[in-house]
């Protein structure tokens, strides 16, 4: 299972987030997303523990905590949806009329 944190600060880092879910146990992942054009951290991350268990427990006593003057949105990530980038859903682009 992966964990959704959402509303994070704009200063959190990879470290910060493994220091604060290490307190539940042993964190093996932390992505943090960044905008492909301004390389700014999009202001959610994923997290991945060990244990199902311990990232239940995270779950329970983050979602809603305030940490770093936000209040999170902490839980169970959604896979991602299949959508394919490159459909236009309209004319295409170099077509004339």
């Amino acid at each position: 299972m992966t964990i959704y944190v959402g509303n994070l600060s704009y200063e959190a880092t990879e470290d910060d987030l493994s220091s604060v879910f290490a307190e539940y146990g042993t964190v093996k992942r932390v992505v943090l997303p960044t905008d492909r054009e301004t390389g700014r951290m999009r202001g959610f991350a994923f997290v991945e523990m060990t244990e199902d268990a311990q990232e239940d427990a995270a779950i329970t006593e983050l979602d809603g905590a305030e940490w770093m003057g936000r209040q999170l949105r902490v839980n169970k990530a959604r896979p991602r949806e299949d959508t394919p980038s490159n459909r236009s859903g309209g004319a295409k682009r170099n077509s004339r009329y």
